[in-house]
């Protein structure tokens, strides 16, 4: 073999080797875990409901009061960047999906308290189907997790009998198999619709199959892990492991979830990682807390989005992004900026090259839109190009909508 033909054969060779790891690479890459953010639909505020709502006051505090840093009194350690907001304001949830695509995030699990108009339900029931019309316009994947823990309440009110609660629940499916398990938009694994139930702390294994039976595309259910075996679900999702009031430590969390994770070979599970959890019910009155998991900095998103990423779990439950009364939130705050969110924001990155994002600063943008609607609310002129501003950051066209909201000044909220 000439030198000439053996250069041209080896070259080929490399050329080889190297398509062939870039192939792996890809493959490897392109199999990153779809990242989700659990989500709490249940904010009422006085500007745009004519109340506050519980989950603001927790019948303790009081929005009206203004605190010396200016801040309004709520329950919570915590308090959002664009101020308290109500989950049925289309401003509020417009800006929030627009954070949440910018940053790579793929969908939002919502906390959903079934269709009943008993307490706070029905006006969850109406922000979720809000909310999802925004996940739907910005490209977003949803799906649902169900709190049984409704039927236990409407008995203890009388608002239902113990005859009905089976029928309830039924209704309840029925509801969600026509309007959302079907949806292309839902969350499906191996093309079966996931939904993930918060305990369960009602219902019983015989019953969660009667509340199945007859749907057109009956969900995976998914659980709490110490609730699911006895519930005879499909698989288990990880929450933030407080309990008996403690502080958790790092070595003591991370070792909870490898155990579970470990397990994953036999029971599916659903990867999570949070900021930390710091509960205000004991402030409020209510009970004693649950515990705490230190945020040290980030460290802790950081460590917990890694433990989900090296895990068997088929996606990434972020818990939360914005339950205030536990303080486990990842959306803007005054606290920490926008430091969670740029987190998840590199994580999604390194997992996986070929995705998009927006820049850290064009990240600042959903609530720079929501401010400035606020402030021209009352001039159609402008909320016609401000509306044209979102529709550039829902087509990802940044820079444009950077020129219009630029050209505003913002006012001191």
């Amino acid at each position: 073999m000439s030198n000439d033909i053996f250069v041209t054969f080896v070259s080929s060779v490399v050329v080889m080797l190297m398509l062939s790891l870039n192939s792996a690479l890809s493959a490897e890459v392109n199999s990153a875990k779809p990242v989700l953010v659990h989500y709490m639909p249940w904010y009422a505020s006085k500007p745009v409901s004519g109340e506050w709502g519980w989950h603001w006051t927790m019948g303790r505090f009081d929005p009206e009061k203004i605190r010396s840093n200016g801040q309004r009194e709520v329950a919570s350690h915590d308090y959002p960047l664009i101020g308290l907001y109500d989950s049925n304001d289309p401003d509020a949830l417009e800006c929030q999906v627009l954070q949440m695509k910018m940053a790579g995030i793929n969908g939002v699990i919502v906390d959903w308290y079934g269709i009943s108009d008993f307490r706070d339900y029905g006006h969850i029931h109406r922000n979720t189907r809000h909310l999802v019309k925004f996940i739907k316009q910005a490209g977003l994947k949803f799906a649902i997790c169900y709190e049984d823990q409704t039927i236990k309440h409407m008995l203890e009110n009388k608002f239902i009998s113990q005859q009905d609660a089976v029928t309830r629940g039924k209704e309840v499916f029925k509801w969600l198999d026509e309007h959302w398990l079907t949806d292309d938009a839902y969350v499906k694994l191996q093309g079966q619709p996931i939904l993930l139930v918060f305990g369960p702390q009602f219902y019983h294994k015989d019953q969660w199959l009667q509340l199945k039976a007859g749907l057109s595309r009956p969900p995976q259910l998914f659980g709490l892990p110490h609730l699911t075996k006895s519930a005879g679900f499909d698989g288990m999702f990880l929450w933030p492991p407080v309990s008996g009031g403690k502080t958790v430590t790092p070595d003591e969390w991370q070792k909870q979830l490898r155990t579970q994770y470990n397990k994953s070979s036999a029971e599916p599970i659903l990867a999570v990682a949070f900021p930390g959890f710091h509960d205000i019910y004991e402030q409020a009155g209510l009970h004693k807390s649950y515990g705490s998991i230190e945020a040290r900095s980030g460290k802790t998103l950081e460590e917990s989005l890694k433990l989900a990423a090296e895990s068997d779990s088929p996606l990434i439950q972020i818990a939360t992004w914005n339950d205030y009364g536990e303080g486990t939130i990842v959306e803007p705050d005054t606290k920490r900026g926008y430091q969670s969110l740029e987190m998840i924001q590199n994580f999604i990155k390194s997992q996986d090259r070929n995705v998009t994002t927006a820049t850290a600063k064009d990240l600042r943008l959903p609530a720079r839109l929501y401010q400035l609607k606020k402030q021209n609310q009352k001039q159609p002129d402008e909320m016609q190009k401000l509306k044209k501003a979102a529709a550039f950051l829902f087509a990802s066209q940044y820079d444009a909508a950077r020129e219009i909201l630029e050209s505003y000044p913002l006012k001191n909220r």
